[in-house]
């Protein structure tokens, strides 16, 4: 099969983008739920439908220009937030801290299911089709499985980074003093201008790549960075 067109690309990498950071929302969503806060699941935000949760600029916006700026090499993007209560929960810092972490872990755990379809099942069906049949059902097939490998690393890793309001924030404010926790929470107000000069200064992609490579090598067998 010829090599896939821009478009083509776009169309194989949407499925697995959408999927990542709708199960992220709905993750947080599910745990707050468990410990307490119905916040989500009153606001109908516990729902697999992507129309909720779609925010124009986080769903659309951001992972189409970063398609085209590093030519498809990295990509990702976020949902509208799930609304949570932390005073519905009995431990409000700790309710945040797991609900939070049930985020990154989804991801993690969709990067293993697409390995899994990449690496076994896969190698599995291209001895069972005609090689006619598998050169349209292979490689746009291998492209999305792997485009979820990626995205999905690249969402927890980049979540757990403890810069409020990002994921990993709520893990360090769970595990600091009140006082301290306070002092740090006060960042939140610049903690996105922050992120987005860390991503300008190319400072994010220095920080991550150490640690996204030995895991997207683990899991798809190669070094692809």
């Amino acid at each position: 099969m010829d090599e896939l067109t821009t478009i083509q690309k776009i169309v194989v990498l949407a499925p697995p983008l959408i999927f990542a950071i709708v199960l992220h929302e709905v993750a947080h969503g599910w745990i707050a739920n468990k410990l307490g806060d119905h916040t989500a699941r009153d606001m109908g935000r516990l729902t697999l439908n992507p129309i909720p949760h779609i925010d124009l600029f986080g769903t659309i916006i951001m992972p189409l220009l970063l398609f085209f700026l590093t030519s498809g090499r990295m990509v990702f993007g976020y949902a509208k937030p799930v609304p949570i209560n932390p005073y519905n929960f009995k431990d409000p810092k700790k309710g945040m801290a797991l609900s939070s972490l049930a985020g990154p872990g989804i991801n993690i755990v969709m990067a293993i299911c697409f390995s899994f379809l990449l690496r076994v099942v896969m190698p599995a069906l291209e001895g069972s089709l005609p090689k006619q049949s598998w050169d349209l059902f292979g490689t746009p097939l291998a492209l999305m499985f792997g485009y979820g490998v990626v995205i999905n690393v690249v969402l927890a890793v980049l979540n757990m980074i403890p810069i409020p309001p990002l994921d990993g924030s709520r893990v360090v404010y769970w595990l600091l003093p009140d006082r301290q926790a306070a002092l740090y929470y006060r960042l939140e107000r610049y903690g996105m201008l922050l992120l987005m000069l860390l991503i300008g200064f190319g400072v994010l992609g220095r920080i991550m790549t150490p640690i996204i490579r030995p895991i997207l090598t683990l899991l798809l067998g190669g070094d692809i960075m």
